[in-house]
């Protein structure tokens, strides 16, 4: 695992630490990575509870609930859907919060409206979701890599925004 994911990895442990809160993660076309990167950090145990890989739009729809429609009408690679993945992953696995990802990370499967390298990266609670789109295509690995990390970044910034009162009370 490179250095910037495990760096990542490391400030959201850090935050757990302090808030005492739960994580899961709910990933498409990441396959787990996202997972990967926040238990590479010992002591994960204490905060991440587990991850799905919803792949395929029967799983997104069966275990992490999202509508059937939104995944007709918007397909799965969308904000709306990632926003689901947020609030089913917390539902399923009881967590606090969620990381999603859903996307086209190639070299195939892209439309002229969803081209390949179009990823939908969520995070949140069932009641508070941030999301981010990502739009280059670099490659398969290099689109993997880039959303693993966007996903902890966004997820970082989620945290910092919800608990800067409690850093700045330390």
């Amino acid at each position: 695992m490179e250095l910037e994911t495990k760096i990542l990895s490391k400030e959201i442990q850090q935050y757990f630490y302090d808030i005492n809160c739960t994580v899961s993660t709910a990933e498409s076309c990441t396959g787990g990575r996202i997972a990967t990167a926040i238990i590479a950090v010992p002591g994960a145990s204490d905060y991440f509870k587990g991850g799905i890989v919803s792949y395929t739009n029967e799983v997104k729809e069966n275990l992490l609930h999202v509508s059937h429609e939104t995944l007709e009408q918007e397909s799965a690679v969308s904000e709306a859907v990632a926003k689901q993945m947020v609030a089913g992953a917390c539902s399923t696995l009881h967590t606090d919060y969620a990381i999603a990802v859903t996307g086209c990370a190639g070299p195939s499967g892209g439309t002229p409206e969803i081209p390949v390298g179009t990823i939908w990266i969520a995070c949140g609670n069932a009641s508070e979701v941030h999301t981010l789109k990502l739009e280059a295509d670099y490659g398969r690995d290099i689109n993997l890599a880039v959303a693993t990390n966007h996903a902890l970044r966004l997820f970082i910034d989620f945290l910092k925004e919800k608990y800067s009162h409690k850093q700045d009370e330390k």
